[in-house]
C-alpha cells in the first residue's frame, strides 16, 4: 500500500463538536476499510414481507391503530400519510395540569424533582404500503411527508404547555424500530431537555466569540456531500458516528416548522439522495434521524445562533462504556474520508453512485465484483 493511500495510518485527533458541546476521538488504530462498515444483517433476520398479517399501519387496517389526528389527503380512504397517536406512548396527553410535589405521587425524596409525565407521543405513517420505504418515494412525496411533520409540530406549538418537540425516525430493529412499516415519531414535552439547552448554549457561546452561526458555517469543501437550492448535506467536522450526515438549510432559521412547501420538496429530494447513498454504500444499514429544531419559547438572545438541521446516524458500531461514561465519542473514520465515499458521483440509472471502488482504493477492490477485499 502506497504512503499516499488514504487508508495509511493517520495520527489520532481529538476534535471539538461546538454544536453538541462534546469531544470526539478519531482513532486510526480502530480504523477499518470502508467496506468493514457495511451493515451485515444477523443470520435468520426476517425478510420484509410486503403484506404482513400483523401490520396495523397498512392500508385498510386503520381501525386497529390508535386514534387518528389527521391524514393527507383529508376525508378520503385513499390516504397517502396518516398522523396518529402512539398506541404505547412514552407520555400521556390526558395528564395536563397534574402536579407532583417534592414528595408527591412519584415518591420523591426531599430535594428531588419530578413532574407528571404529560406530553404527546405521535406516529407519522409515511406510506399506506408496507413494502415502500421513505427513499422509495419521489422528492415531492417525501416533501409531503416532511410537511406532515411540520403540520403536526405547528399544531403542538399552539399548545400552551408544550415547550419542545423532537421529530425522529428509527429505521431497522437495531436502530429501535419495532415496526417495519415506514414511519416516524414525535414526542412533545412540557419542558426543554437539558441536551437541547446545552446545544443552544454551546451555539450561543460560539456566536458570542465569532459573531457567526456555527451551523451556517458548517458548509466546507472537504466535508460537503451534496447540495440543493435551499439545503446542503455534510459530514460534520467532529462527527460522533461513522458516516453521520447533517442536512442544513442555507437560510438561517431557528424553527423547522417555518419550512414552506417549495423548500420541503427541495429538502425531500436531498434527503432521498442521502438515504439512497447510505443504503448503497453501506448495504442498507439501520439508521436514526433526528430533526434538531428550537424550543417554542426561545429567548431572543439565541435567535442569531439557533439554526435547525436534521442529523442522520447510521447504526454501524456500538456505543461502549467509555462513551457512556465520558460523553466523548470514538469514531474510527475521519469525516473527510466518509464525505468522499458518500459524495462519489459515478452514477448508475437511479442517479446514485456505484459503491465507492477502484478510483479511490484500487488496491482493495476486486475488479468486476463491486466487493472489497477483507482486511488482512
Amino acid at each position: 500500500m502506497s504512503a499516499s493511500s488514504p487508508t495509511s495510518p493517520r495520527l489520532p485527533q481529538i476534535r471539538e463538536d461546538t454544536v453538541f458541546n462534546r469531544l470526539v476521538i478519531f482513532s486510526p488504530a480502530r480504523s477499518r476499510r470502508p467496506s468493514d462498515f457495511k451493515f451485515h444483517p444477523p443470520d435468520g433476520a426476517p425478510n420484509n414481507n410486503p403484506n404482513p398479517p400483523s401490520c396495523p399501519f397498512c392500508l385498510g387496517r386503520e381501525r386497529e391503530c390508535a386514534p387518528e389526528i389527521f391524514r393527507i389527503p383529508p376525508g378520503t380512504d385513499d390516504w397517502k400519510i396518516r398522523v396518529i397517536e402512539n398506541l404505547y406512548p412514552a407520555l400521556r396527553r390526558d395528564l395536563e395540569g397534574s402536579q407532583v410535589g417534592d414528595r408527591g405521587e412519584a415518591g420523591c425524596d426531599e430535594g428531588r424533582r419530578a413532574v407528571i409525565g404529560f406530553g404527546f407521543h405521535d406516529v407519522v405513517i409515511e406510506t399506506p404500503f408496507h413494502s415502500i420505504h421513505l427513499p422509495d418515494l419521489s422528492a415531492a412525496e417525501i416533501g409531503e411527508v416532511v410537511l406532515s411533520y411540520r403540520e403536526r409540530v405547528r399544531q403542538l406549538s399552539n399548545h400552551g404547555s408544550i415547550e419542545y418537540v423532537q421529530v425522529f425516525k428509527n429505521y431497522g430493529a437495531s436502530a429501535g424500530a419495532s415496526m417495519t412499516h415506514s414511519h416516524a415519531q414525535m414526542i412533545a414535552l412540557p419542558l426543554v431537555p437539558p441536551t437541547v439547552s446545552a446545544r443552544l448554549d454551546s451555539m450561543k457561546e460560539v456566536f458570542d466569540k465569532s459573531g457567526k452561526c456555527g451551523i451556517c458555517e458548517a458548509q466546507s469543501a472537504n466535508i460537503l456531500i451534496n447540495e440543493s437550492g435551499h439545503f446542503f448535506a455534510v459530514v460534520p467536522f467532529a462527527a460522533s458516528f461513522p458516516f453521520e450526515v447533517w442536512i442544513i438549510p442555507r437560510e438561517h432559521t431557528p424553527y423547522f416548522h417555518d419550512l414552506d412547501e417549495q423548500k420541503a420538496v427541495d429538502f425531500g429530494g436531498l434527503l432521498k439522495l442521502i438515504l439512497l447513498k447510505l443504503s448503497k454504500q453501506l448495504n442498507d444499514p439501520p439508521y436514526n434521524y433526528m430533526i434538531h429544531s428550537s424550543p417554542f419559547h426561545l429567548p431572543a438572545s439565541h435567535l442569531p445562533c439557533a439554526h435547525w438541521f436534521i442529523q442522520i446516524v447510521p447504526q454501524l458500531n456500538a456505543v461502549g462504556g467509555f462513551e457512556l461514561g465520558s460523553g466523548c465519542y470514538i469514531n474510527p473514520i475521519f469525516p473527510e474520508d466518509a464525505a468522499e465515499i458518500l459524495s462519489y458521483e459515478e452514477e448508475d440509472a437511479s442517479g446514485v453512485g456505484e459503491p465507492f471502488c477502484n478510483k479511490r482504493f484500487p488496491e482493495i477492490y476486486i475488479d468486476g465484483t463491486k466487493n472489497w477485499l477483507p482486511q488482512s
